[in-house]
């Protein structure tokens, strides 16, 4: 099995453990907290090389604990422990980078580890209210700031009372360099690894309010363009991802799972398969049948031979996608619907009943698959009699599987060890638990390690989708042409998703009333990226639009007025307008189309310019301009790469992505008719990131939420027609130019 890396820096000496490998498994690391740091900070400070298995102590010497976050040896190598999944956004590369800025840390001399799965010292309670090692919702850096800065400058703190020690100087007379302290008034200097080889841990850190963090102007390392750590193992191949891992013993596993989401195996031809060449089990299981074998092809064979008669008492049976939005529609007009409100603001009642006008229209979102670069797979190992567990996996939220597994095999948490590996692609998919626990049923029964490999075809028809719904609008203007009254009904499954994004706390609308009809489909669905933005602001801007246009009004006026009491989100409009042609003439055949939204405290408008492609009922977006305000930027590179990404996929699915289902069964099965955005369409984009000293907010979604109604906004300038069902395939834009178009 090779070496799994997060990387060094190039001042790195090479042969470094601490570089080359992931961190200690969690049986190497003390639960003990010995020093606590403030504002519930759980801090175990120690420098140097750990112990196997040791236990620091207070006051011990430096070199001989272990550290929650920090490392440094005796060549002056700081490791820092990145906490969360690296699916391609950078944190792995971000969080370190704070510590090391605070701490004042070499960049060329930090080496980035995996951290052990341990929540209470690892995780955040950004989400639920608990701590979890949960990478999801674009919350690593807003979570880990304030903590990480703090932790860093705990360790400068440490560094400094040694170094006065060792040089025998008072602690004010010293000050940092990255990787030394300095004595000014002699000259003196001492590497961090100098002073971690003799160095002793003080009985009791400072506080938060006792530190001096840096002001963002003396910041070095944040906001400055610094290469990710995890850019070049991608690049050269020796990144290491699950499906790379080849431990002694091991075979290989597939499912046959069942077609409809619910269903389970009634009978099948076990002794058939478990004839096959070099095929070692065949495993009954809730859900479907898996088969392990010494190869992989040997085990996809026999997959094609096997036959199974399934249960036929799933309710997704029952569901197709194609008269779902008959049903939908039919509930969100019955007044006594069983909803939820999700947000209310005013008498808007009072207001329906003073409007001039009253403006309705509803808007249809699909199922959408999460098209993740890598397939899903894992690799579970089990000893002993009472068994240890092991699973190599890219999860986001290695703790609650951790948890899992525990539950499913019935041991302690402390027998299961995850060693967490790169993500190909995330998007909230990975962010449940299923297939590592199939890994591990697999390797139970099959009792040898197990590699489980799911294929596209299992990803796209046993997938867990963004729900499809319907969002029911209806807005009331006074005399004057103020929007008094606003009303949004979401109506789909899952509540966890399809309302987010529903609220609208930036618009200055005194009356609002924002609720969720839930549906039950029986279909397997899950967050996607942004969650539920993506069709709530769909509608939501849209609308915005269309009642722009009924009146006569710009529709970026008409945002502006709904926005002035928020200068924040008005100046993100604004600098969007600067930086486009948006009200300026275009080019023949193309228009422009704004929208703005936010998403976990960010803020962001864009504009798009597209073309119709008459002949094959297309849409072509040509070019894209986004403003985004995410308070400070640790990765500026970064963060740009984040929206370009999120902006592609944000196009590729209100153009193109589409999950359609019948009697319970997913239609598509691979790419070739779950279409994605191609690169020869992927349009110029340019982005303004706004300065800011506010703390740091949520990036790797934010680009995606405006694509689809900017693009539904450029198309009704373009044609005067509406498109309110996404994606803006051909059956659907060819459906829009039949109708009337307009809000009524």
């Amino acid at each position: 099995m090779k070496a799994s890396e997060l990387s060094c820096g190039t001042g790195v000496p090479s042969g470094i453990g601490a570089c080359e490998s992931s961190a200690p498994a969690y049986s190497g690391i003390s639960r003990r907290r010995f020093l606590q740091g403030s504002a519930g900070l759980s801090f175990a400070l120690a420098l140097g090389a750990a112990p196997s298995g040791g236990s620091a102590k207070e006051g011990a010497g430096i070199g001989a604990g272990i550290s929650a976050w920090v490392r440094i040896d005796a060549a002056g190598v700081v490791t820092i422990y990145n906490p969360v999944a690296e699916m391609g956004q950078g944190s792995s590369t971000a969080l370190p980078l704070i510590v090391a800025e605070e701490m004042d840390a070499d960049w060329d001399k930090v080496a980035i580890a995996y951290s052990p799965i341990e929540p209470d010292i690892y995780g955040h309670d950004a989400i639920h209210g608990r701590m979890m090692m949960l990478t999801v919702g674009s919350f690593s850096v807003e979570a880990y700031f304030d903590r990480l800065r703090i932790a860093g400058a705990q360790v400068r703190h440490v560094l400094l009372v040694n170094a006065a020690e060792q040089l025998g100087v008072a602690l004010a007379s010293l000050s940092t360099t990255p990787g030394a302290v300095l004595h000014p008034a002699s000259g003196r200097r001492l590497g961090y690894g100098e002073i971690a080889q003799h160095a002793k841990v003080p009985q009791a850190l400072p506080e938060a309010q006792e530190l001096r963090l840096k002001p963002v102007g003396e910041f070095r390392l944040i906001g400055k363009s610094i290469l990710r750590r995890d850019l070049r193992g991608k690049v050269d191949g020796s990144a290491e991802f699950a499906i790379d891992v080849d431990l002694p013993g091991m075979q290989f596993g597939m499912i046959q799972r069942a077609p409809v989401a619910g269903s389970s195996p009634l009978a099948f031809n076990r002794e058939v398969i478990a004839a096959l060449p070099d095929i070692s089990a065949v495993i009954p299981l809730d859900h479907g049948v898996g088969i392990v074998g010494k190869n992989l092809p040997a085990v996809m064979k026999a997959r094609q031979q096997l036959q199974v008669e399934w249960s036929k008492d799933a309710p997704a049976e029952k569901f197709d996608s194609d008269t779902a939005f008959e049903h939908y529609a039919s509930e969100a007009a019955k007044g006594d619907a069983p909803v939820k409100r999700v947000d209310s603001k005013g008498d808007i009642a009072a207001a329906d009943a003073s409007a001039a006008a009253i403006y309705r229209a509803d808007y249809l979102n699909d199922f959408v698959y999460h098209a993740q670069m890598e397939p899903l797979n894992a690799v579970a190992a089990l000893s002993g009699d009472v068994p240890r567990a092991e699973l190599w996996i890219g999860s986001q939220f290695p703790s609650g599987l951790r948890a899992e597994v525990a539950t499913l095999l019935g041991i302690d948490i402390a027998k299961v060890t995850i060693h967490a590996r790169y993500l190909g692609g995330g998007f909230g998919r990975r962010s449940w638990h299923d297939f590592g626990l199939e890994a591990v049923q697999l390797a139970q029964q099959a009792k040898v390690p197990v590699k489980l490999v799911w294929s596209r075809e299992d990803d796209i028809r046993n997938g867990m989708f963004r729900p499809m719904s319907l969002q029911r609008m209806e807005a009331g203007v006074d005399a004057d042409g103020n929007i008094t009254g606003w009303r949004h009904r979401v109506v789909g499954d899952n509540a966890s998703i399809v309302a987010t994004g529903a609220k609208i706390p930036f618009y200055a609308i005194p009356n609002q009333a924002i609720d969720l009809l839930e549906m039950r489909s029986g279909m397997k669905t899950k967050h996607w990226r942004s969650v539920g933005y993506a069709p709530n602001k769909f509608a939501i801007e849209s609308f915005i639009d269309e009642i722009a246009t009924a009146r006569k009004e710009d529709p970026y006026q008409l945002r502006r007025k709904l926005l002035r009491d928020s200068p924040r989100a008005l100046k993100v409009l604004d600098e969007a307008v600067d930086m486009s042609p948006y009200g300026k003439e275009t080019a023949p055949g193309r228009a422009l189309g704004l929208a703005f939204s936010e998403h976990q405290k960010s803020l962001t408008a864009g504009v798009v310019e597209i073309s119709l492609v008459e002949d094959t009922a297309r849409i072509r977006v040509h070019r894209v301009w986004l403003a985004v305000d995410a308070g400070i930027i640790v990765q500026p590179d970064n963060a740009i790469a984040q929206m370009e990404g999120a902006i592609i996929q944000g196009i590729s699915s209100a153009l193109l992505e589409t999950v359609s289902v019948k009697s319970g069964a997913v239609h598509q099965s691979n790419f070739g008719d779950y279409e994605i955005l191609r690169m020869a369409d992927t349009p110029e984009i340019a982005i303004r990131m706004i300065a800011s000293e506010a703390p740091p907010t949520g990036i790797g979604e934010i680009g995606l939420p405006f694509t689809g109604p900017a693009i539904a906004n450029a198309f009704a300038a373009l044609t005067g027609k509406r498109l309110r069902h996404m994606p803006f395939n051909s059956s659907n834009i060819k459906l829009a130019m039949l109708d009337d178009g307009g809000a009524v």
